[in-house]
């Protein structure tokens, strides 16, 4: 596995994001109660002592209080999450298992400290936060490995579902393209030679492409940076904050009172504007695509 390639989309999903959270809080609920890891014996003692309550009633109060106040840390770290693939694409592999492990440390902090100041616990603190972690590790990487083979099994399952209904094609190298929306429903797909370029506009991209020799549109819910991330081994380049071009059909690249233009091998011919932020990149990228 390359660790810097993307993860798929599934995982940051918002309602793939809720089964993780309460998969993760269901497990860890029956975990703390069969191995009861975190002292919680002592802690129902405690209530045992201090309210007339039915012994199994204050081990699932007291084991559920633990384990919502844990998965909060969950809740938090993952609705960062989403923000961020929604602001500046998806994340690497690299930067998710990175990502989970912050959300361990963090988990166990707090579980640390729940003993150290509820329980009392006797042992050290350090003590106390390495067992925290070995527990939080249980805890986490169970249910999240579960989940990444449930979501990728029904993510192959919906892709063989639309191959037998004919829906997309099977991809040969580069030849096809397929354009996700920012929730990681596949919208459009087509031969990438038929790609002219993207356009922002606000929460939409613009995807124009040739059909029947013709120019044609689609509004695609997603966003330059997203998709940009994703075709970087396609020869698609950013020339402007609002245009990622498709340097197969880019035939001019001149200059112009105004600034460099493109002009691309289209009918009509369409002219798009080269900002100076990504001009070295353009001259890169033509100098590359052309040989």
């Amino acid at each position: 596995m390359d660790l810097s390639q993307k993860i798929p989309l599934y995982l940051t999903e918002p309602k793939n994001i809720l089964k993780l959270v309460l998969f993760t809080a269901v497990f860890a609920l029956v975990f703390i109660n069969l191995y009861s890891p975190f002292q919680v014996e002592k802690l129902i003692q405690k209530a045992e002592n201090s309210f007339e309550l039915n012994r199994d009633l204050i081990v699932l109060i007291t084991s559920s209080l633990i384990i919502l106040t844990g998965v909060l840390v969950i809740v938090i770290s993952r609705i960062i999450l989403y923000i961020k693939t929604r602001m500046s694409g998806s994340v690497s592999f690299i930067e998710y298992l990175i990502w989970i492990a912050v959300e361990i440390i963090a988990m166990a902090v707090f579980y640390a400290v729940f003993e150290e100041i509820l329980i009392k616990d006797a042992r050290s603190f350090l003590v106390s936060f390495r067992m925290s972690i070995q527990n939080t590790a249980l805890v986490l990487l169970i249910p999240y490995s579960v989940s990444w083979l449930y979501f990728s099994w029904i993510d192959k399952n919906k892709m063989l579902e639309k191959l037998k209904e004919g829906e997309i094609a099977v991809p040969v190298g580069r030849e096809m393209i397929f354009f996700h929306d920012e929730k990681g429903t596949m919208r459009l797909s087509m031969k990438f030679s038929e790609l002219l370029y993207l356009q922002a506009a606000d929460n939409y991209v613009n995807i124009v492409y040739k059909h029947r020799d013709k120019q044609s549109k689609y509004m695609l819910r997603s966003s330059l940076k997203l998709l940009e991330e994703q075709f970087k081994n396609f020869p698609l380049v950013r020339c402007h904050r609002s245009y990622i071009v498709n340097f197969d059909h880019v035939k001019i690249i001149r200059r112009e009172k105004d600034g460099l233009k493109i002009e691309l091998d289209s009918s009509p011919d369409f002219i798009i504007p080269v900002s100076s932020t990504y001009m070295d990149e353009v001259f890169k990228s033509f100098g590359h695509f052309k040989e």
